[in-house]
Parts: structure tokens; sequence; C-alpha cells
């Protein structure tokens, strides 16, 4: 009986995984993410009234959302069902208003209704996998770690700290590293990520938003669809609808050589690569981590000396 519900499990996940595969479904998209956002706002969050009993829903009401963004009931419950077309800017801004929406959240309503709007020929948008030669002599001319990524969250380059810094993301030469992956499906870790839970939950996020950005990037559905099958943690997290971008914050890591680590990071997108961030890491002066970083410099220029010259 065990192993007829384990193989069970296993044909639900591998197909959840190959559905992921597929371009992401704008219409459904658009529905999940409305559905779910109007379910964390309450009336009393917005000022209105209850008049007491048992609410079937959980938040506000379709046509509670309606009469805050100042539209119809049947036009709101159309563009909840996922037709964005046609919509206009102003509608938008309403609704995420009336949601309680923030930055990072109306974006991506405003992604989904670019793409819903989008005619067939412009849907398909190429998602850069390398870096031009003056992007990666900025890299290292940074003394801190420093390195590029995509939406996919591929690293497309870094200076030697980053790669110090992120050896075990690095560790296998035959494949491009990839922080997500890296994240849900290495055993490593929730060791070398103290908050590792954040990490997992900012990871999604991205993903999702770069998914409403560009839902009919192959790899990225890929990519979705391998860290479905494999990893349930991840699919919990992307029935959650969350998105959020890297801007700025902190990172706490483990690092297997010279132990723990505080840093500083800041995100900059690449105007002249749309899609590329940079990131940088830095210590606070004369602190614990500003000294491990020094002692990681130390460490990768050794190791740097011991690879053999090609």
């Amino acid at each position: 009986m065990a192993f007829a519900l384990n193989g069970y499990r296993q044909a639900l996940s591998a197909r959840d995984g190959a559905s992921y595969r597929r371009p992401v479904d704008n219409k459904t998209e658009i529905r999940e993410f409305l559905s779910t956002r109007r379910a964390r706002v309450t009336p009393e969050q917005v000022g209105l009234p209850t008049f007491g009993g048992n609410r079937r829903v959980k938040g506000l009401r379709r046509e509670e959302v309606a009469l805050l963004a100042g539209v119809s009931v049947d036009y709101y419950v159309r563009l909840e069902r996922g037709n964005l077309g046609g919509v206009s800017e102003g509608v938008l801004e309403a609704i995420s208003r009336a949601l309680q929406l923030d930055d990072v959240e109306r974006m991506h309503l405003f992604d989904l209704s670019r793409t819903a709007n989008a005619s067939i020929g412009t849907r398909r948008r190429a998602v850069t996998t390398t870096i031009r030669s003056s992007v990666q002599r900025m890299l290292d001319s940074f003394s801190g770690p420093a390195w590029v990524r995509n939406d996919r969250m591929d690293i497309l380059g870094a200076n030697v700290m980053a790669r110090a810094l992120y050896a075990p993301v690095f560790a296998d030469p035959a494949r491009r590293p990839n922080t997500a992956r890296f994240t849900f499906l290495d055993a490593g870790a929730p060791d070398f990520y103290v908050d590792w839970s954040d990490v997992t939950h900012d990871s999604v996020a991205i993903l999702r938003a770069a998914a409403g950005r560009n839902p009919y990037d192959k790899a990225l559905s890929d990519l979705i669809g391998e860290l479905s099958t494999r990893s349930e943690l991840f699919r919990q997290a992307w029935a959650s609808h969350d998105v959020g971008m890297h801007r700025s914050g902190v990172k706490r890591m483990r690092h297997p050589e010279v132990g723990d680590l505080e840093l500083t990071y800041e995100a900059m997108e690449l105007v002249m690569d749309p899609g590329l961030t940079v990131l940088t890491y830095s210590a606070e002066p004369a602190s614990p981590s500003e000294e491990k970083l020094r002692l990681l410099a130390v460490w990768a220029a050794t190791e740097a000396l011991a690879e053999p010259s090609v």
C-alpha cells in the first residue's frame, strides 16, 4: 500500500512538473494572482463595514473590490477571471490601490496586463545568457564580491571574490550555476544560507515575477518544472503567487572556509542589458565579517594559484 501511494505521489509530482514546463498561462496567472491578493485584505483594513455574521470568503468579496476600485462588479469579475484585454492603466492603478498591492506586486499586475495585450509576435522576449566583456571588467574592478544574474537566477558572470563567496553554488563545473536550483535542490543549502527559509521564499518570488514578465521563456518554464517536480517546498511556495525582486538587504551565510558572514547587498539593473542584475556585497567596517572577507580573499587567491594553468 505504501509503495503504491509513493508511486502515485511521484506520478503526481511528475505531472505537475510537466505542466509547469509549458508556457505560463496568462489567464491563470491573472486569476490566481488577483484572487490570492484579494484573500489577504480584510474589510477592516480598507474601512468597509462587515455588518457582523459569518463571511463565506477569506478577505474581500469581489463586489467590495469593485466598489473600492470604482468599477462595476461585472467588470471586476471579468478581470479576475483572467481577462485583462483592453484594460486601462487607470483601472490597473485603481485595482492596485483596492488590493493594497506593494510596488513589486503592482509592477507584476502591469506585466500580466502587457502580456495579455501583446500580439503573438511580440510575446517572446529573448533572455540574455552571456555578459559583455566590459561588464566582466566592471565586476573584476570591485574589491568585494560582485556577480551578474538573469531573470532565471543563472549566474552569468562573477569576479574572483563572488566565486569564492558562492563556492558551493559553483561546485559543479559542468552546469551553469543557478542560485534557485542550489537553494532548493542542494542538500548543503540550508547550512550555507543562515536564513534559508527567507531565501527560499525570495527565490520563488523572483522567479514568479520573471514568469509574469516573460511567460514564454522556455528555459524558465523548464527550471520551474524541475523545481516543482523535485521540491515539495518549491511547489507550496509557488502556489502562494508572491512576487519580489532583489534591491538591497542583508545576506547571512555560513561559508565552509571562513565561517559566518553578514553582508549587505545592493542590486543594480544593467540599463543596456534588460533582465540582467548586478549584485555587490560588502561588510560593515571593522566588523568580524569584514575580517572574514579579507580571509576569503586570501583563500580565493590561494585556490587560484593552486589551479593548473591552461
